[in-house]
């Protein structure tokens, strides 16, 4: 079996560096040839472009902007009222993609609006997000890039959070049926949601562009106390022929580089 693929997410590790461009730099140091984050908008582009031609590291996923953050907007892609902003939000994500050679754009459904409920207003936002996700599908074919969504648990993280387990993720793909329109599974979320964990990565794997890891229930390193043996879950992902990134989305319980033993102790396995 191959080796599977680690990414940092420079959201959530190497944070005790101000700017992105520098946990660029941090995260090569460590020994990671590519990383991800959710949203780059702030930093000086030129200056990411920079560390990532210094360090070759690849930039492997980033997310459409949140919008109002402060408003209450996590996402817009499922917002009823908002199919414009999603645009220009999309507009800015490519611009950076294109720019970072990123491959992946995770494409943010958002949430329930606070004065409705969810299950009178579910229908809706679904024929929003797949008439939104079809327009992004035909955007970033051109560029030869896949999106993505992604299920985030509504117990613990999110309780708004419009798309809120892989099953229903995986009906509105079926229904977008746009090959590189595909499902990004962060486990720590999906332990959360569902569970059957096993199952349900053998279920969705064929459509399954991303992985993200964390434990479970702190969203702490995987080899930290929890919920899930991350050795039996990395050894079913190369089961499987897993071949894409899997991105190291969790908050370390000290700092980033004392929370990296485990990688460390993958990769020697490997070298």
């Amino acid at each position: 079996m191959a080796a599977l693929k680690f990414c940092a997410n420079i959201s959530w590790l190497f944070t005790e560096h101000p700017d992105f461009s520098q946990r660029i730099y941090a995260a090569a140091s460590a020994g990671f040839q590519a990383v991800e984050a959710a949203w780059l908008y702030d930093s000086d582009l030129s200056e990411l472009q920079k560390a990532k031609e210094a360090t070759r590291v690849e930039v492997v996923l980033i997310n459409t902007p949140p919008g109002d953050i402060k408003a209450g907007d996590l996402g817009l892609g499922a917002v009823p009222g908002r199919e414009l902003e999603f645009r220009k939000g999309l507009d800015l994500t490519l611009k950076h993609a294109k720019a970072l050679n990123c491959k992946r754009i995770h494409l943010m459904a958002g949430r329930i609006p606070v004065d409705a409920h969810r299950a009178a207003i579910a229908r809706e936002m679904e024929d929003v997000f797949v008439q939104n996700l079809n327009y992004a599908a035909g955007i970033l074919a051109k560029e030869g890039i896949t999106g993505l969504i992604e299920p985030i648990n509504t117990r613990i993280t999110d309780p708004r959070y419009f798309l809120d387990s892989p099953h229903q993720a995986a009906a509105i793909l079926e229904k977008v049926g746009k090959s590189n329109i595909q499902l990004q599974m962060d486990i720590f979320h999906w332990q959360i949601m569902d569970g059957n964990l096993t199952k349900n990565m053998h279920k969705y794997f064929p459509i399954i562009g991303h992985v993200q890891i964390a434990q479970v229930p702190g969203r702490n390193e995987p080899d930290s106390d929890g919920e899930l043996c991350y050795r039996y879950l990395l050894n079913t992902l190369e089961k499987l022929g897993y071949q894409g990134y899997i991105g190291c989305e969790y908050k370390p319980l000290d700092s980033t580089e004392k929370s990296l033993g485990w990688i460390q102790q993958y990769w020697t396995q490997y070298s």
